[in-house]
């Protein structure tokens, strides 16, 4: 497989989504983003969504296995490389991700919980195109309207203040110990999520050699 193979880690609300679609764009990667696969299961209210809808809705993790059948028929696609977005969570998840594929590099994007609850109480979603908005960053606290499209702004049930703090509880439980095994393997870095969207991405591009 040609390309970089490329994971993101760092918890919730810390920009990897949005670093993921600038890296993807300049480096022509596939983005697997579970996140985002995930929503759209849901949406479609397939089986796999059903069962996911819950855990999500309640800031726990989905199981390995339900991650793990629908990550696995998408390398198929990822003949110029791809970037995780989301996965892996766990360590167990790590493992078997290794079992599947390769890596070059795991980047650890940081960012502290206090600044986690702030960013995500303040983000908003539009319900048609999914455009993402941040009240800290680019939305005014009376826009209720997508600036691309005109569709209504509304707040996800997991970006309420108790789901977050859940959510964070989560992620250092079961996603930080990832850190450590990313580094015994000699693959982590680490950015600070609290600079510069633009920093944050030069950062990301010189990990890469890109």
């Amino acid at each position: 497989m040609a390309g970089k193979r490329v994971v993101f880690l760092g918890p919730p609300g810390a920009g990897k989504g949005t670093q993921a679609k600038r890296v993807v764009e300049r480096l022509g990667l596939l983005h697997l983003s579970t996140g985002d696969l995930l929503r759209d299961e849901v949406a479609r209210k397939t089986a796999l969504g059903e069962r996911a809808k819950g855990y999500m809705d309640r800031g726990e993790l989905v199981p390995d296995a339900l991650i793990i059948d629908m990550i696995r028929g998408r390398f198929a696609q990822a003949k110029s490389g791809f970037l995780l977005d989301g996965f892996p969570r766990t360590v167990a998840q790590a493992e078997a991700l290794e079992q599947i594929t390769p890596l070059d590099a795991v980047v650890s994007i940081d960012l502290s919980r206090e600044e986690v609850v702030r960013r995500l109480t303040s983000r908003r979603v539009c319900r048609v195109c999914g455009a993402i908005y941040n009240l800290t960053f680019n939305l005014t606290s009376g826009d209720t309207k997508c600036a691309a499209c005109g569709g209504e702004l509304y707040q996800r049930d997991d970006d309420r203040p108790a789901v977050i703090e859940k959510r964070y509880d989560v992620y250092e439980k079961s996603t930080a110990p990832l850190i450590a095994f990313y580094r015994k393997r000699g693959l982590l870095r680490s950015v600070n999520g609290e600079l510069g969207s633009d920093r944050v991405f030069a950062e990301i591009m010189q990990i890469l050699g890109a």
